[in-house]
């Protein structure tokens, strides 16, 4: 009997657990998607104070080689990521565009570039270098994940965040954050009813 009264108890705490885990993960995802009362509009990230001595030390090789080759592919997209991580937004923009000069079709290059515009505020444009990156690369997750972004927390339009990540889905199918994606549109899907 005492065995008994032990299994229903652990049965019980099972359960519990479940049901507790449950409520907890509902409640986390309901405060990471909101329904938008209005477009969201971000305002720009302020200028970037100049950049610090390690960064310097990133830039000036990579302008010594422009200066020499300024068709150098590789040092328009190195010169831009570095840009893009000291969050310096219209040079990483000008080093992207410069590199989709040499290489139009440069899905990664593009989508990075849209992540500028979008940090700059300019959302329309964002989700222009999105839609180029994922016509250019049939295959390219990052440009379809951002565009969804974009869409829904710049725009508020739920129904091409959905419309975008459904796109996602079908290059990418499982994975972290396919699995995420699901259960995002999951709840937007409902609150578009």
């Amino acid at each position: 009997m005492k065995k008994e009264i032990a299994f229903l108890f652990i049965a019980i705490a099972f359960v519990a657990g479940i049901v507790v885990g449950v409520v907890v993960a509902v409640y986390h995802e309901d405060q990471t998607i909101t329904r938008p009362a209005a477009v969201k509009q971000i305002p720009p990230s302020p200028t970037p104070a100049a950049p610090t001595v390690d960064i310097q030390k990133q830039i000036a090789p990579l302008l010594s080689i422009l200066k020499d080759d300024p068709k150098n592919l590789n040092a328009l997209i190195e010169l831009g990521n570095v840009y893009f991580d000291s969050e310096q937004f219209d040079k990483a923009i000008e080093s992207y565009s410069q590199a989709l000069k040499i290489d139009p079709k440069n899905a990664n290059v593009r989508t990075d570039m849209g992540i500028m515009f979008r940090r700059k505020g300019d959302f329309d444009r964002a989700i222009d270098e999105f839609k180029k990156a994922a016509k250019d690369d049939p295959k390219h997750v990052n440009s379809r994940y951002n565009l969804g972004v974009v869409l829904l927390h710049d725009k508020g339009d739920m129904k091409g965040a959905v419309q975008a990540w459904e796109d996602y889905l079908q290059v990418e199918p499982s994975g972290p954050r396919a699995e995420n994606i699901r259960n995002q549109m999951g709840k937007l899907k409902g609150m578009i009813k």
